[in-house]
């Protein structure tokens, strides 16, 4: 019994991204290394149940990422210190890694691993492409919009819009939200992150065919992942990646949703152990 609670410990760390900024980082299990990462308005909080299922079969790295939680932050923010964030969580972790995304995440994850990281192994949950006319997508102004209410730090005014305009949560569910201060007050805390993730978005959401071109380059074995009860839009997207990734197929995951690695990670666990070892 010892041996199991030393194997799945989890030890607090850091690692210092090539930009200079720390990023806070929990380290537990033993075996390959995975790196987590999380969604828009996410820290590794919202991995945390999800990063303990894995830990008995890996090394589990569970980051926040700049600007959130325990991490620091640069105002000249790229997507490219991002991708280097994840690539010195790699480089800590021995130099090769399997990475998990979710959502905005998994755009991100897919990012690093076409500009070239050492990544094993790919593994998306329902990245947020809009391929089609039909498709729901942001606004076209709506980068510029969020910019405006954190600049005039309107930040309860910006984590609204970009639930009902990016994410396509109906209103009545996010009055809800702010029903719950707890939770509330932790997305507000992240709302200046909310560019980040659209950054990393970029051009993906205006209805349009994603381009080999753009993508291939993510050589990596890669499983996109959707969940049975999200709308069609998600399964379309990740049909769209894995027609441009030159290794990857898709799976419909039953009963789950968008929030499925918060609501319901010890359903996703089983799918993602089994792709991760191969």
């Amino acid at each position: 019994m010892s041996a199991t609670r030393q194997s799945t410990a989890t030890v607090k760390s850091t690692v210092v991204s090539s930009d200079g900024t720390p990023i806070a980082f929990e380290q537990s299990g033993s075996g390959p290394a995975v790196v987590l990462v999380s969604s828009a308005l996410a820290d590794r909080s919202d991995t945390k149940k999800l990063a303990g299922l894995l830990a008995p079969h890996f090394t589990v790295v569970n980051y926040d990422r700049r600007g959130r939680g325990a991490s620091g932050n640069n105002a000249d923010y790229t997507v490219r210190r991002e991708i280097d964030d994840i690539a010195a969580l790699i480089e800590h972790a021995g130099g090769i890694a399997s990475v998990f995304g979710s959502s905005s995440g998994a755009v991100l994850a897919l990012r690093a691993a076409a500009a070239g990281l050492n990544i094993k192994r790919l593994a998306l949950y329902e990245p947020p492409f809009s391929v089609a006319p039909s498709d729901f997508g942001p606004p076209r102004d709506f980068a510029r919009h969020i910019d405006g209410l954190i600049a005039e730090d309107r930040r309860s005014e910006a984590v609204k819009t970009f639930m009902t305009k990016a994410q396509g949560m109906p209103a009545f569910m996010v009055g809800s939200m702010r029903l719950m201060p707890g939770v509330w007050s932790n997305l507000k805390a992240m709302a200046h992150t909310l560019p980040y993730d659209i950054a990393v978005m970029g051009d993906t959401q205006q209805g349009k065919p994603l381009t080999a071109e753009m993508w291939s380059p993510a050589t990596a074995p890669t499983l996109v992942m959707t969940g049975s009860k999200s709308p069609d839009g998600f399964r379309s997207a990740a049909r769209a990646v894995t027609d441009v990734l030159p290794d990857a197929n898709h799976q419909t995951l039953q009963g789950l949703n968008h929030g499925a690695v918060v609501m319901a990670p010890k359903k996703l666990a089983p799918k993602l152990i089994e792709f991760l070892q191969g």
